[in-house]
């Protein structure tokens, strides 16, 4: 089999696409690389459909191998474990602008692996990933309507960037993800640093032109490679089928798909189906289950769309571009450090925010570069109760992770700086009801909990989602309507889903999904300019319920910051951690030491900080001669007593400075394990301190008849 490449010079890089060298027995496989990151993409389906099929199985898996960037795999076993976020998110953004260009009623098991070869630590994987699933697809005789491109877009003072490298994201105020055919947006996902609207659909437009060269160079690559495209049956609705559905149910399916409320509207059309699936039963004993369902599902999605662009009528009464009520709440639990609630219409999500040392920073395996960790964690939890169901309850799916890391990244751009308030902080949104946009539930709520635990966000961010449906006349669209706050119904019936979020100045994240094989990107304009109308309104509804920044809870840690010498620093931290061990479990303080001698320290009790930071300033302190030091002390000879000053250092009080009167023997005057105050009086060449508390009584009294007092230095014995 002969090698085909195609190189595409993108921005400073170059993205090259290879098929025929690796994984030949799959039905298609390709090679993409970006600088040296080179990602190795198949893909294979299946010849046959598995009995009771009755969706699309398509799974894409993606793995990261630490061989690819020259490491070993931490752990006992010394080899790579189970997905990590980024591999699952990496799998959803290939997975989600691939789904749409699948034949109809293609029901074939079919899988798309991504493999990680070569990591360069500075071209992100993930856009060789995806652009290696498209090609792979395109070259193999799957059906597949592609091909489709994929590019980074990121900002750099006021510029346009494609693919930036991993230091270049670093300082961008722009990350967009951008999934596109020849013409048309297929999928977007990212975060802005309060991005302007007017910006944001810039580069929109300058990704869909890089998008379109990549597009046109894998048509090439298919026409040098490509195979065949199979012919195989495809498991479409039955013309008999629908004829009885609309006859059993076509003249009441319109009035139980527009019930208010969520169960009961549930519970009519699932009167409708019964009534359905017995009529066609009763003339075709033969009929499945999943042919009754495509039947009834059709029938649905008719209805729907005829009364959304016909009559403009939703299935919840509301006009196209009105909200559900919102409301929200905060501070709704009493011993957590900030929590909120905030609800639209059938949605409610409850958030939970808690503070840590900076320390509990999540670290993560970086084998294809970025940062190694992150200070904000959002997670999102989405128990069956939500529904009305029951179900799986326990560790996250690709599903919960993705509406999770959605939610982090439209608030991440407005956490604080470490240096203004230096905590890790962690968000958990629980869902508690769930009719659509759980995801955008979990920002306004998670910003509300946020500003309730005393985090002084730079302003709000709120979130709203926009759907679309639309009508075809073959490949033409003849008419559409985009619509604002869609519930549930209106996802599965309509053609897209486009969530964007952001403050008052601009956007902080977004996601599109579709279901349609491309969208105008006039279409998408106009749902931007729906999206900000109604992030107003949820800003609004969100500064109700709190507009400011609250005290920092009585349960949260408290933390104060103070500079040391960074040539101390080892001193403070001791022998194997000895004397830094010793500060926290005196104090109960948590301690974290950064390398230019800045010192974190945080707290449950004041009286724990101030006790950490007594001990840390006699630790690392320099001594100065003149100065009134009180430590501990440490042993005693015939010739004086040894005190400590802080750490490592001792000074001596010689015998003949114990005291205004002659001692004829140290234990006299003081005993090891004695607190006494001194004063520092010289300093040899060497290092030696010479300390005087015969000067220190002396100068005390002086201060005492002057109706002052002399205040000692700390010195506090770490050993």
């Amino acid at each position: 089999m002969a090698i085909h490449t195609q190189n595409i010079q993108l921005g400073a890089g170059t993205l090259q696409i290879e098929t025929g060298k690796f994984a030949k027995l799959a039905d298609g496989a390709v090679t993409v690389r970006l600088g040296d990151t080179i990602v190795l993409v198949t893909a294979v389906s299946a010849t046959k459909v598995k009995d009771g099929q009755d969706f699309f199985p398509l799974s894409v898996e993606y793995k990261e191998k630490a061989s690819a960037a020259g490491r070993f795999p931490g752990g006992y076993f010394k080899r790579e474990g189970r997905p990590t976020e980024k591999e699952i998110l990496t799998c959803r953004m290939t997975d989600r602008p691939l789904r749409p260009l699948f034949p109809k009623g293609y029901y074939y098991d079919t899988q798309v692996v991504a493999i990680l070869l070569s990591a360069d630590g500075e071209n992100d994987p993930d856009i060789c990933a995806m652009n290696g699933a498209s090609a792979a697809l395109c070259v193999s005789d799957i059906p597949f309507a592609g091909p489709v491109g994929a590019v980074r877009i990121g900002r750099l003072n006021g510029e346009f960037v494609v693919n930036p490298t991993q230091s270049q994201r670093l300082e961008s105020d722009l990350d967009l993800v951008y999934v596109g055919n020849k013409t048309e947006v297929v999928m977007i996902e990212g975060a802005a640093n309060e991005l302007p609207e007017a910006e944001f659909v810039k580069a929109l437009h300058f990704a869909q032109a890089e998008v379109t060269r990549i597009v046109v160079a894998q048509e090439e690559l298919t026409k040098l490679a490509g195979k065949a495209k199979r012919e195989v049956p495809l498991m479409l609705v039955k013309d008999e089928l629908l004829e009885i559905a609309y006859a059993v149910a076509g003249d009441r399916i319109e009035g139980a798909l527009y019930t208010p409320s969520k169960v009961a509207r549930g519970k009519a059309v699932g009167a409708l189906k019964d009534e359905v699936a017995e009529a066609i039963k009763a003339k075709f004993p033969e009929a499945t289950s999943f042919e009754v369902s495509q039947a009834f599902d059709y029938l649905q999605k008719k209805a729907f769309r005829i009364s959304i662009l016909d009559k403009q009528s939703r299935c919840d009464g509301r006009g196209i571009d009105q909200l559900r009520q919102l409301s929200g709440e905060a501070s709704v639990l009493p011993r957590t450090h900030g929590s909120a609630s905030f609800t639209r219409g059938e949605t409610m999500a409850l958030s939970i925010a808690t503070l840590a040392p900076a320390d509990e920073a999540q670290e993560m395996d970086t084998y294809a570069g970025g940062p190694e960790s992150k200070r904000f964690i959002l997670h999102y939890n989405f128990p069956p109760f939500s529904v009305g169901e029951t179900g799986r309850f326990g560790g996250q799916n690709r599903r919960e992770i993705g509406h999770g890391a959605l939610a982090e990244r439209s608030i991440e751009p407005v956490i604080p700086a470490k240096e203004v308030f230096p905590y890790a902080i962690r968000v958990s949104s629980e869902v508690m009801e769930s009719n659509g946009s759980t995801s955008m539930a979990s920002v306004c709520s998670g910003v509300m909990a946020l500003l309730d635990a005393g985090v002084p966000l730079i302003r709000p961010v709120g979130g709203i989602s926009v759907g679309l449906v639309t009508e075809f006349d073959g490949d033409n669209m003849k008419r559409y309507l985009t619509m604002l706050d869609i519930i549930g119904s209106e996802d599965h019936f309509g053609d897209m889903d486009f969530k964007l979020c952001g403050t008052s100045e601009g956007v902080t994240g977004f996601q599109l999904d579709l279901k349609l094989p491309g969208l105008p990107l006039s279409i998408l304009e106009e749902g931007i300019v729906k999206a900000k109308a109604g992030r107003t309104q949820v800003l609004a509804a969100m500064a109700q319920a709190i507009s400011e920044v609250q005290p920092l809870s009585p349960h949260a840690p408290r933390i104060e910051i103070i500079k040391i010498n960074p040539d101390k620093i080892g001193e403070l931290i001791g022998p194997g951690g000895k004397n830094i061990k010793a500060i926290q479990a005196e104090s109960g303080a948590e301690i974290s030491i950064e390398d230019d001698g800045t010192v974190y320290v945080y707290a449950n009790r004041k009286e724990g900080i101030e006790r950490a930071i007594e001990m840390i300033s006699g630790t690392s302190q320099e001594i100065e001669i003149g100065k009134l030091y009180t430590g501990k002390v440490v042993s005693t000879t015939n010739f004086g007593a040894f005190m400590n000053l802080g750490g490592k250092k001792d000074g001596l009080i010689h015998i003949s400075e114990l005291a205004d009167f002659r001692v004829n023997k140290t234990e006299d005057v003081v005993k090891t394990g004695d607190i006494v105050t001194a004063k520092c009086i010289g300093i040899d060449d060497k290092g030696r301190i010479k300390m005087s508390r015969k000067a220190a009584m002396k100068e005390k009294d002086a201060a005492a008849a002057a109706g002052g007092d002399a205040a000692p230095a700390p010195a506090e014995d770490m050993g």
